[in-house]
């Protein structure tokens, strides 16, 4: 046997019996040597968690935090049947001015205020966006049924200022979602009624009839639109499934849903279903946007509800919270954006007491158009009728 092995058998030799005092020896070097020891193997590896830490804004318990006011400006008269009157206007949501579509019915409010609903379009290419060419017969049937419809333009579509946010991997749309509700609970006026307006107010109700362009110091939007701040709820098509889910999950108080052909709820469902937009044109905002998704799909891999970021930016995760009902509607011959997304969020409503209802029609595509459309368009009125008024 050479050295090295007679030098190694007398270092494992003295290294046993080093072992076996510190085991058993009471003495004080004895005992503070275990002790350190212990403290390093037992001492467990902390990792900070940094604050805030990547994408927290895209989640809905950040955005709870944060604060949503808004006003409408100007009202520039545009059009005006029997029903209603139609302006347009804008408001301000992060800074920038997001236009819309607003109708508010002719005749008295109700005592408080007219019931109201914040219209959230689906994917159009944002270039090609015009606030008076799409949802036209949408809004005018909501219209009709006496209640004040804001159809809004997100941001970076058609003039509105901004950059197309993209749906479900931006909050943009859901903050100018939230701003827009602001603003219309803004514009009420405590007790407003024929029998209680000043001669001023009664003046500046009846100008409104009179094809005004827009409106003056002595006629604020609050006088005109009138809408009743516990009445307001959401209309989503399309994409605006998710901003419209988003937005409740941040509100839970919002009483009255409305999604026709939605998508987007769990994330996992977007990896289960996709989309199938054939109208869909990158814009830079988009490839941000796709960009992005894959960021954090590389920092928190795919979509997986058990993992804290998936579970906090799918509206899913917290259904529980909601105080309002939901209707779905959806066609099943939908080749855009399959019904399965419906019918995967009712299985998840039917584990809760939030009042929900899904409607199939069997033909009429993504948009629910004829046949189907009237017969989705009944349901969605009857719908917040029971709910707003």
């Amino acid at each position: 046997m050479g050295k090295r092995f007679w030098f190694s058998f007398i270092a494992l030799a003295v290294l046993i019996v080093v072992v076996f005092y510190l085991r058993q020896s009471n003495s004080v070097p004895a005992r503070n040597i275990r002790n350190s020891l212990q403290a390093v193997v037992r001492k467990p590896k902390i990792i900070p968690t940094p604050t805030p830490f990547p994408f927290e804004s895209l989640t809905i318990p950040y955005l709870r935090k944060q604060t949503y006011k808004s006003s409408l400006g100007n009202l520039q008269q545009i059009d005006q049947n029997s029903s209603y009157t139609s302006y347009l206007t804008s408001y301000m949501s992060n800074g920038l001015k997001i236009n819309g579509l607003l109708t508010v019915p002719i005749g008295v409010a109700p005592k408080d205020g007219w019931p109201a609903i914040v219209f959230v379009h689906g994917y159009i290419p944002p270039k090609q966006y015009n606030t008076l060419d799409y949802y036209v017969n949408y809004v005018d049937y909501l219209a009709k049924n006496g209640f004040v419809v804001f159809k809004i333009d997100l941001r970076g579509n058609g003039d509105s200022q901004g950059k197309p946010a993209g749906a479900y991997f931006s909050s943009g749309y859901v903050i100018d979602t939230l701003n827009a509700y602001a603003a219309l609970q803004e514009a009420h006026v405590p007790s407003l009624s024929e029998s209680s307006l000043t001669t001023q107010e009664k003046s500046s109700k009846s100008a409104t009839t009179k094809q005004l362009s827009t409106t003056t110091p002595t006629q604020s939007p609050a006088a005109i639109v009138n809408v009743n701040p516990k009445a307001i709820g959401l209309w989503g098509h399309s994409m605006a499934g998710n901003i419209v889910m988003r937005t409740w999950a941040v509100k839970p108080d919002i009483p009255a849903v409305v999604i026709w052909a939605g998508a987007g709820y769990s994330y996992t469902d977007l990896e289960k279903y996709k989309i199938n937009d054939p109208s869909y044109q990158p814009t830079p905002g988009a490839s941000a946007s796709a960009g992005l998704q894959k960021q954090i799909q590389k920092f928190y891999g795919k979509p997986d509800l058990s993992k804290p970021f998936w579970h906090d930016i799918a509206p899913v995760s917290f259904l529980s919270d909601l105080k309002g009902a939901i209707q779905i509607d959806h066609a099943e011959d939908d080749t855009v954006v399959n019904i399965g997304y419906s019918r995967d969020l009712m299985k998840l409503f039917n584990k809760t007491s939030v009042p929900h209802q899904l409607y199939e029609y069997p033909t009429g595509g993504h948009n629910i158009s004829d046949p189907g459309f009237i017969p989705a368009m009944q349901d969605t009125v009857e719908f917040y009728k029971k709910y707003l008024q």
